[in-house]
Parts: structure tokens; C-alpha cells; sequence
């Protein structure tokens, strides 16, 4: 039989840790705890505490900010796991000097910040550009939605929480009424336990229902209309996703060409990226000029790109005017790309025949009198008779919602049968201007030349590598902060750690 060393769990033994031997050379922890031992400036956060003279004394902000960005980098969200680690977790112990603060004082740390997370944020900024990782040639700029720490079960407008409250408050009365009726024998089983719990639940979102309805207006777009708002936080937003619709936030970040170092990052509650470009140019002028002295404008001889979503004549006008060598495409670019050119063929196959849509030569148009029949004879009103589209005129019609309800014509008429928005044409004219070339025109023909193609296809390796090391390896695959405020600081955070991983790799003191 063979022999084998006898074993116990049951043993303990006391172990001598040294904190300073654990934060090796050439670790993130190292360099994280020497670049805010020595090189940032922590003193902005002094405000926070008033205890001079009276109180107990504080956590140093130092030992937060370290334990924070650490566990951060680790994929640790939760104040709660942080705090937890700090207890058992021999790295976390060595950063923080074994001083465990508690979940309630990481949390607030975090969500007083304000103008210090920029300041943060401008202080690793200036030691990439010290190092030279940052070469200013090149910035791409681009955005991905994650999932806020609201559900998108409590959206809608006033309308349809008042109704959402009325159907909760008469489903409480049925079931009031119901036990009301019961024998006094079946009104301690589990059932109707069961149901006394459902009503205290319905009850409370009830109120909750009640007094946002009597504290909040309905949530308007930056076009006057009506949007959903939601309960929890009404500063995110529904929004479009790889993974579906999801209530939450868009985090942008604009990033550098040479080692990916995000030069600016910020987090907007809004959808839709066409108004989000300007604000990021902006963004980013401030913070180079923040860091440099001399104060001279960054885009003179960096260029920028950026994909569809940011593409608007507003914003091509927007680039023109101040002279930035940009290059944003528009919805159609791959259309012309002729590397795009048998897309089609590589599509999976539809057997269902879709019947032939309408087209404005199927609409009777009279231009004299203005008036405009459909295919099945209902007349449609006149909406807008100088309307212009990419620099030509046109008269816009549209049908009535009645009409277009109850058509028999509605599936060769409508791109979509469940849209709500009636039938719209347009009949156009002619040139608004002779000669007359659009900004968006003039982004076209720039960005489909041999050069635009080349710069252009630098954005997608320039930003979706930050995106990847972000949501996957270090796994932020959720903002845990409600508002656009905390949302923005836990975002900047995590741009911090991933350009403090760059001065790592790519910096002379820590390569």
C-alpha cells in the first residue's frame, strides 16, 4: 500500500505579510500606486473633508482613489466587493495599508465627484502626453450603450403611467373584493397570503406611480417632442443595442491614433449620436488646452473621424466653420465603397416575394393646383409645398391616418405594416441654388477619395479596441449609478484605467 504526507485543514498558521513587497514591479498595482503617490495631484479633493479641528479623522483620499481604480481594472464594480476585498484580498490590503473602508464611504467618494474626475482625468492625460503616447494626428471618435441601474420596465410618458396606475389600482379592487367574499375558513391559507402580499406590492408601486406623476412633467427631446421618461432615473434613455433595446446610457469616448489613449470620454443620456459631436470636439480642445500652457487649438493638425451616427449637415457645417480636417461618413458610404459591391450576394436568401412598393410616379400629382390622389383615390394634403432635401426643392404631401388605417393597398404602400405614421411623398422640382454643394455633399466627395477611404478606415482600430478592453476585460458591462452626473464619473473612471494600463505597456519609466 502506498504512503502518502498526512494533511489537515483544520491547522492554522500565522503568516508575516510586508504590503510593500506585494505591489510588484511591473504590475498594474505599481504603477497605479506610484503614479498617484508621486505624480497626480490628490489635493483636489481636501474640500471634501472638514474635520481639521473637530471629527474623526478621514479615509485619505489617496488610499480610495487607489483601491477604487484597482478593483476597477479587475472588473470589480460593487462598492460592496470592493469593500470586501479589502478584507480578504492580500493586493487590495497592500493598497489601501490594510485601513478597510467601509462599502458606504467608497460609494460616497465616488459620487461627490465632480470637477475632480476632470481634473483626474486631465492628470493621466498629461503624463501619456509627457511619455509621448499621445500623437495628436489622428482622433476617432465613437460610442457604446450599456444597460443603467434602471429597468426599462418603469419608461413610458404621464400618459401611459396613468394608465399603467389605473389598471394596478383596479386590480387591487378585484382583489379586495374577492376576499371580502371569502369564508373565514379560507382566509388563512396560502393563497390568500399569497394574494395580501400581491396587493402590498401593487399598492406600493402605486404610490410610487402617484407621486412622480405629481412631481415630473413628460420628458421632451431636443426636437419638442414627447419621450419616454423613466421613474428610477429619468436622465437615461431607451435605446437601440447589439443585445436589444436597453435602458441606459451611451458612453463616447474620443481616442487617439498611435496607442489608443482616450483623450476625452463622457457619458450622455440620449439615443441618438448626431447631437454629441460637438460637445466631444469641444471636450477635447478644453483638455489639451487645460494641459498645455501655450493653449493651441489640438485640431490644427490632428484630423478626426467618426462614424455615421455622428453624421448631420449641422455637424459637417459645424466642422467646416472651425476648420477641422474631419472625416464622418453618412448612412450610405458602404453602398458606394466598391469593396461593398456583391454585399448582396453573401445575404441570406428570401423566399417570400414582397409585393412591389409604391413609388411617387404611382401618385396622380397636379403641381398647378398642388393636389395629390394615392393609388386607391383618397386625396392627400398638402404638408409642405418648399420643402428641401440635399439642395433641391420639393413639394411634400401626405396621407390622412384614417385613410391609410383601413387601406386595402396599406402592404404595397407602407415599408412597415405596425408603423403608426401615414404614407408621406415628395415631388421634387429642382436645384435650390445653381451650383450650390452641401456640406454634406462636400464630406461625400471628400471621404470616398482614395485618401478619405484610407484615414477613415483607421477609425474602426482606433476606438472598438477601447470598447472591447472596457465592457469585456474589464468587464463594465453596466453602469451601477443612477444619473447622468455619477453615470459620467464612473465612465471617466474607467477611461482613467485603461489609459493608466497604456503608460504601463507603452511608457518608458514602466515598459
Amino acid at each position: 500500500m502506498p504512503r502518502y504526507k498526512r494533511y489537515s485543514y483544520g491547522q492554522s498558521r500565522l503568516i508575516p505579510i510586508s504590503f510593500s513587497s506585494q505591489i510588484l514591479a511591473g504590475t498594474f498595482e505599481y504603477a497605479l500606486n506610484y503614479l498617484i503617490d508621486n505624480e497626480l495631484d490628490v489635493s483636489i479633493f481636501d474640500h471634501f473633508y472638514t474635520n481639521d479641528e473637530t471629527g474623526a479623522p478621514a479615509y485619505d483620499p489617496a488610499i480610495l482613489l487607489k483601491i477604487i481604480l484597482y478593483a476597477y481594472s479587475r472588473g470589480i464594480i460593487s462598492s460592496r466587493e470592493i469593500a470586501r476585498q479589502c478584507e480578504q484580498n492580500v493586493v487590495f490590503m497592500a493598497l489601501s495599508a490594510d485601513t478597510r473602508p467601509h462599502f458606504t464611504t467608497i460609494a460616497g467618494f465616488i459620487s461627490k465627484m465632480g470637477d475632480e474626475i476632470i481634473h483626474l482625468f486631465r492628470n493621466v492625460l498629461l503624463i501619456c502626453d509627457d511619455m509621448g503616447l499621445i500623437s495628436k494626428e489622428m482622433f476617432a471618435i465613437d460610442g457604446c450603450k450599456l444597460p443603467s441601474n434602471a429597468s426599462k420596465e418603469w419608461s413610458g410618458t404621464r400618459e401611459d403611467f396613468d394608465k399603467k396606475q389605473r389598471k394596478m389600482e383596479k386590480e387591487i379592487r378585484r382583489i379586495v373584493k374577492r376576499h371580502k367574499d371569502l369564508d373565514v375558513s379560507a382566509k388563512g391559507t396560502d393563497e390568500y397570503k399569497r394574494e395580501q402580499k400581491q396587493v402590498e406590492t401593487l399598492r406600493k408601486k402605486t404610490r410610487k406611480l402617484k407621486k412622480w406623476l405629481a412631481e415630473n412633467d413628460d420628458k421632451k427631446s431636443r426636437a419638442g417632442n414627447v419621450v419616454k421618461s423613466n421613474i428610477t432615473d429619468n436622465e437615461s434613455a431607451k435605446m437601440k443595442s447589439s443585445h436589444g433595446v436597453i435602458q441606459g446610457y451611451n458612453g463616447v469616448a474620443a481616442v487617439d491614433a498611435k496607442h489608443q489613449v482616450v483623450v476625452h470620454a463622457e457619458a450622455f443620456g440620449e439615443a441618438q449620436e448626431n447631437h454629441l459631436l460637438k460637445p466631444m470636439v469641444k471636450g477635447v480642445r478644453n483638455n489639451f488646452k487645460a494641459i498645455r500652457s501655450h493653449g493651441t487649438d489640438v485640431f490644427k493638425t490632428a484630423k478626426l473621424s467618426a462614424d455615421s451616427g455622428f453624421h448631420t449637415e449641422d455637424n459637417m457645417e459645424y466642422l467646416s466653420i472651425e476648420k477641422i480636417d474631419g472625416y464622418v461618413a453618412d448612412t450610405l458610404f458602404r453602398k458606394r465603397d466598391p469593396r461593398f459591391a456583391t454585399a448582396k450576394r453573401h445575404k441570406p436568401k428570401n423566399n417570400k416575394k414582397k409585393a412591389e412598393r409604391f413609388t411617387p410616379t404611382d401618385f396622380i400629382y397636379d403641381p398647378e393646383t398642388l393636389t395629390c390622389i394615392c393609388p386607391a383615390g383618397c386625396s392627400l394634403y398638402l404638408k409642405n409645398r418648399n420643402f428641401h432635401s440635399r439642395g433641391h426643392h420639393a413639394v411634400a404631401f401626405q396621407a390622412r391616418e384614417s385613410d391609410c388605417r383601413s387601406c386595402r393597398m396599406k402592404p404595397r404602400c407602407l415599408k412597415d405594416l405596425k408603423q403608426k405614421t401615414p404614407r408621406q411623398v415628395h415631388f421634387f422640382s429642382g436645384k435650390t441654388m445653381a451650383g450650390y454643394e452641401t456640406y454634406t455633399d462636400k464630406m461625400k466627395r471628400k471621404i470616398d477619395s482614395i485618401k478619405g477611404r484610407c484615414l477613415y478606415s483607421m477609425r474602426l482600430a482606433t476606438a472598438e479596441p477601447v470598447f472591447g478592453q472596457i465592457k469585456w476585460a474589464k468587464k463594465l458591462n453596466r453602469f451601477t449609478l443612477r444619473g447622468e452626473g455619477k453615470v459620467n464619473i464612473q465612465w471617466k473612471l474607467y477611461c482613467i484605467v485603461h489609459n493608466i494600463g497604456k503608460i504601463i505597456r507603452y511608457g518608458p519609466e514602466f515598459a
